[in-house]
């Protein structure tokens, strides 16, 4: 499994089509890097051009402005956009929802302005184009999936369906918690909450909303985002249900399916 950085790329006198955003859960997180690579292999499979910053990706800033600290968020920005700009980046794919809300959103305003594209999108454009084909025997057919919106991707940024067509690619039966779409529940881990421990109040929200996963009947919850991952993840082993149902992000279920 071969992922070549944009260094090396650039040195041969190559442009990647796509420059993959890793981002910190998908690079140090040990779940999240299982994402990282599900992508990787897909990307590898479907023989797109891409690349990664490896060494020179530094965190987009996302927690230090969501935890008030502006002045690192703009140093962290710059520092990123320097590179990117430096390379001539213009299409970003990344698979995480605060990555590309961060980058599509809020780097423009510091001179980076790039086509940032989340990778339920880009999955979604893979099949669509007809370069990932699912067959008919793939472990998810007919399997009950529930969906959980991320926050940065659906209320931030209105996405919903790409995810969505995602999973029905897959010909499992997507069942809907009651709370979805417009009116979805964040999983607790968005606005730097990750990395604190939570107020103090009768359910932590995580748990809550894993009960609403698990009264679908599901046997997998697909999530688009390393936070949603781990707040599900942890909801579920609440509840000890963690042995019928398993929490996956969209392209290791795509990856699985295709039996990579």
């Amino acid at each position: 499994m071969t992922a070549p950085t944009l260094a090396e790329l650039t040195a041969k006198g190559e442009t990647p089509e796509i420059l993959f955003w890793v981002g910190c859960a998908g690079s140090f997180d040990d779940r999240a890097k299982r994402v990282t690579k599900a992508f990787v292999k897909i990307l590898n499979a479907t023989h797109t051009k891409f690349a990664v910053l490896g060494n020179e990706e530094a965190c987009t800033g996302d927690p230090a402005r969501r935890a008030g600290n502006e002045f690192l968020f703009q140093m962290q920005a710059i520092n990123n956009i320097q590179i990117l700009n430096g390379y001539g980046v213009k299409k970003i794919v990344t698979a995480c929802p605060h990555c590309f809300n961060t980058i599509k959103n809020e780097y423009p305003e510091l001179g980076g302005t790039y086509e940032v594209i989340h990778h339920s999108t880009y999955l979604q454009q893979l099949i669509n184009q007809g370069k990932i084909k699912l067959t008919d025997t793939n472990s998810f057919k007919g399997k009950k999936i529930t969906y959980h919106d991320s926050c940065y991707l659906g209320r931030a940024n209105n996405i919903y369906e790409a995810p969505r067509e995602v999973l029905q690619a897959l010909d499992a039966d997507l069942v809907e918690m009651k709370r979805c779409r417009t009116t979805g529940l964040c999983c607790g881990a968005g606005g730097a909450q990750m990395f604190k421990e939570p107020e103090k109040g009768n359910k932590d929200i995580n748990v809550d909303r894993a009960e609403e996963a698990l009264a679908t009947g599901a046997t997998t919850v697909a999530v688009a985002c390393p936070f949603c991952m781990t707040m599900m993840t942890d909801g579920v082993k609440t509840k000890e249900k963690e042995a019928e149902v398993k929490v996956k992000d969209l392209a290791e279920l795509i990856a699985e399916a295709q039996g990579l």
